[in-house]
């Protein structure tokens, strides 16, 4: 599974400062939501619950992203990175939905560091990985068939979903300033990787196109 990971010139004119890692994980066990994933989420919710936060913006990791998004013309109040929408979710006193294994354990490194994390099947990946401007200005994700992630990292397209027969998968972290935890969480995601089986583990880097 030799996937590339590219940054089009146009997003880092426009953000120099933000950074991504995607983590592929060959061979990892998925399945339902179990034990082990639900306690994850559970301590991440009360960790966010911690912050002392009333509204997610007041958080400034929350609020570099919303001016972001409103710079590429997407409303942040309708558009919501997916960091956003799991802590506003958690502040409303609500808790995450347990969706799957894989999913639970990415959406509570999400929600712990205030990073947006995304996770997809690495076998439903056509071509590389490409992260640019669409012609109306918004920012995908997107491979040689079509979007894989609208608004940057607002919501996730079907083709590529993390399912319970998933067994090769790769988790894209967004960053911009001033996020200090990429690194952190990212080798969060690879302990609990570990623990459900991965074979084979590794970081890509994204060299502008």
């Amino acid at each position: 599974m030799n996937v590339g990971v590219h940054v089009c010139p146009q997003i880092t004119a426009a953000w120099p400062d933000y950074r991504v890692a995607v983590v592929v994980a060959e061979g990892v066990r998925n399945g339902p939501s179990d034990a082990a994933s639900a306690r994850l989420l559970a301590d991440a919710e009360g960790a966010a619950r911690q912050l002392g936060l009333e509204r997610p913006a007041d958080d400034p990791r929350i609020a570099t992203w919303r001016r972001a998004f409103s710079e590429f013309g997407s409303k942040p109040s309708r558009y919501p990175s997916s960091a956003e929408s799991l802590l506003a979710r958690v502040l409303k006193g609500g808790e995450l939905p347990r969706i799957n294994a894989l999913v639970d354990t990415y959406n509570a490194v999400s929600l712990r560091h205030v990073i947006p994390v995304g996770g997809e099947d690495v076998d439903e990946l056509a071509g590389d990985l490409r992260l640019v401007r669409a012609e109306d200005g918004e920012v995908v994700w997107r491979d040689d068939v079509g979007v894989t992630c609208r608004r940057w990292n607002w919501r996730q397209e079907p083709r590529t979903q993390l399912t319970e027969a998933t067994k090769n998968a790769f988790f894209v972290f967004d960053s911009l300033p001033p996020q200090q935890s990429l690194d952190a969480a990212v080798h969060e995601l690879i302990g609990h990787l570990r623990a459900r089986g991965a074979a084979g583990i590794r970081i890509i880097s994204a060299p502008s196109e």
